[in-house]
């Protein structure tokens, strides 16, 4: 969440694509202050269940733009280490390759270098969260029947980019004094899709075993 990178100074002021804002006053915009509260008490488990009386599609919605805005951060600060020559393929660790295709512009899966996978990665997300058929942002106007579906593509496509940085940038991580944001940041992403069930545990496979620390520590 926004107060995470706060103390970063100017280099997290960099976001890789826009900030997606979600709009002051609106009901969502309420629920992301709430997440920011309960995140602020420390304990990530029961900051990312579900509050009482809330929609569960609205509250996946607004922590997916959350972690969207999170990652857009976090990637930003690294964009200079992650180049077409560094990250030929978009890779997380040795075992793990990831080939590009959304379904519609580009059917068949592609081959590609990291920051050009990434590009296609966050712009595809950026366009879900601003069709508003999908994500609406009205009060009143129902949540499409397919938003689940369209939620648990986005998350496991966000996590890609957390394994790729974690595999292939934890060191300009270390370097930028970076970690803590990235590990926290993570933590909350893998709670919130943990409480929820919303990505299959072969996807989270590059990363199981940080996922294990991480749970362990909070047992």
């Amino acid at each position: 969440l926004s107060f995470l990178f706060s103390t970063v100074g100017s280099r997290s002021s960099k976001t890789f694509k826009p900030k997606k804002n979600i709009p002051e006053g609106s009901h969502q915009y309420e629920l992301l202050k709430h997440a920011e509260a309960t995140l602020g008490s420390g304990n990530l488990r029961q900051a990312v269940m579900l509050p009482e009386g809330e929609d569960l599609n609205e509250w996946i919605a607004v922590n997916t733009v959350d972690f969207f805005n999170q990652i857009n951060m976090l990637y930003g600060t690294i964009t200079e280490f992650c180049t077409e020559t560094s990250c030929s393929v978009m890779s997380a660790g040795p075992r793990y390759e990831y080939h590009w295709a959304d379904g519609t512009n580009i059917k068949k899966p592609i081959k590609c270098s990291a920051p050009k996978y990434i590009d296609y990665l966050m712009t595809w997300v950026q366009d879900q969260l601003d069709d508003e058929t999908l994500f609406p942002s009205k009060i009143g106007v129902p949540f499409p029947k397919n938003f689940m579906s369209v939620a648990k593509t986005i998350l496991k496509r966000l996590f890609r980019v957390y394994a790729h940085i974690y595999h292939q940038h934890f060191d300009s991580v270390m370097q930028l004094q970076e970690e803590a944001h990235l590990n926290t940041s993570f933590k909350h992403f893998i709670f919130f899709v943990q409480e929820f069930n919303l990505i299959d545990r072969r996807e989270l496979a590059p990363l199981q075993d940080l996922i294990e620390k991480l749970g362990s520590k909070d047992r």
